[in-house]
């Protein structure tokens, strides 16, 4: 598959198939995110795979919406502030690398016909302690990962010309 038509493919699904997935396909994509560049190659992220029925059920209080725990698998990755990168000014890239590594595992699973969903809004505090992290482990973002319901989807994109600038902002 050419690389547009991967990122063209690749959408939010909130609708997944009671079907497991295969730990070897799991394992690819996961792959894929720990392949991610991050900056100086400090590699802040950490990956948590909740599979269990009852992993999952305890994630209600992180985010209750009920496609979100339908899943069958969730994926919270997680920032290991200890170890990520801090510009000079004060700037920490750890958001950064944890934005690249999930996009390249979201890429991925739309890759192997998997859908997911970045997932932004949850309790973090509950998370932390649902997931029992280390006060350095902060929970960044959570992808629930399936097999879609359904294979229709409306993705709708802003125009190229609309957010292309050249030499400066405003340049043609």
């Amino acid at each position: 598959m050419d690389f547009l038509e991967l990122v063209r493919k690749r959408h939010s699904v909130r609708d997944f198939l009671d079907k497991p997935v295969d730990q070897t396909v799991l394992l690819s994509v996961l792959e894929a995110g720990r392949l991610a560049p991050s900056a100086c190659n400090f590699q802040p992220w950490v990956f948590i795979v909740i599979q269990k029925m009852e992993g999952r059920e305890k994630l209600r209080t992180v985010n209750d919406r009920p496609w979100f725990l339908s899943a069958p698998v969730i994926l919270a990755v997680c920032c290991d502030r200890s170890v990520s990168w801090k510009r000079k000014d004060g700037k920490d890239f750890g958001d950064i690398d944890i934005a690249i590594a999930l996009d390249h595992i979201t890429l991925a699973a739309a890759e192997k016909d998997l859908g997911t969903c970045w997932i932004g809004s949850f309790n973090a505090s509950e998370a932390r302690k649902v997931l029992r992290l280390p006060t350095y482990i902060e929970p960044v973002a959570f992808t629930p990962i399936g097999y879609p319901a359904s294979s229709s989807f409306n993705k709708v994109r802003k125009s190229l010309p609309e957010i292309l600038h050249w030499e400066y902002f405003g340049g043609k």
